[in-house]
């Protein structure tokens, strides 16, 4: 398959929360192939060094995005290495299975700051770049999992519900500053992560509730966040767009 080049993100200066493997890692690969340069956070420091050195024009900060600070100064760091701000992408999360019983409200309080709380946090602090800069665009990454109210998931769904809230409200703050704020909800992406939570049977029970066969990919994904980062989406933002497959 062919793959869309979008000439307006050469160039662009890319910031990628939770890059250093699945959804995020595609994410970091195809901006880089754009001509974007990128710099991306992540805990996993290993996988993170590993994959700017297989990949060119981008650069690894290692951040745990639940520190509030922590993230703000690693975004500084991101912002000052690429000399501004063009694209956000909110990708990182965590969607660590619990029972109803099992959440405490420690436990709430770090799933809702790995899930939510890190989105707005990164958002502020790129807006004044991208306010200097004459605009730019923030991608959000949701789930499908509240939208079909999954088990074992209340915190996580709850967080991800936020996120559409959250760009909704963002959208209309920002946008007369010419800064969009886009939603992608995906659906159930193959990465290695979500085969720990999924036997070959289950995976066979989404793929049948989709109305198209196969398993959706991490660059499915990725697609979907280059255009809507692009200046061909320049009229979309306040939305969420999903690459589902559509799993009902």
């Amino acid at each position: 398959m062919k793959a869309a080049v979008y000439p307006s993100l050469k160039g662009k200066k890319v910031v990628i929360t939770g890059g250093a493997t699945g959804i995020g890692a595609a994410l970091v690969e195809g901006f880089a192939r754009q001509g974007a340069r990128v710099a991306f956070l992540d805990i996993d420091a290993e996988a993170g060094q590993a994959l700017a050195t297989r990949t060119e024009r981008a650069s690894f900060i290692s951040c745990d995005l639940r520190e509030t600070s922590a993230l703000t100064t690693a975004v500084k760091a991101a912002e000052t290495a690429l000399n501004g701000v063009d694209i956000l992408l909110n990708n990182a999360a965590s969607d660590d299975r619990h029972t109803l019983d099992e959440i405490t409200p420690e436990y709430w309080d770090e799933r809702i700051a790995t899930n939510l709380r890190h989105l707005f946090f990164s958002a502020q602090a790129v807006v004044p770049a991208m306010r200097a800069a004459g605009g730019g665009a923030i991608v959000n990454f949701g789930s499908i999992s509240w939208h079909l109210g999954l088990a074992s998931l209340v915190v996580y769904q709850t967080a991800k519900a936020g996120i559409e809230g959250l760009t909704r409200s963002l959208a209309r703050e920002l946008g007369r500053d010419n800064i969009r704020v886009t939603t992608i909800i995906p659906g159930s992406v193959q990465t290695p992560r979500q085969a720990k939570w999924y036997t070959p049977e289950e995976e066979d029970k989404i793929v049948a509730a989709q109305c198209l066969d196969g398993r959706i990919q991490p660059a499915d994904v990725a697609a979907l966040a280059l255009f809507l980062a692009s200046d061909d989406a320049r009229m979309c933002t306040a939305h969420e767009y999903f690459v589902d497959a559509g799993w009902r």
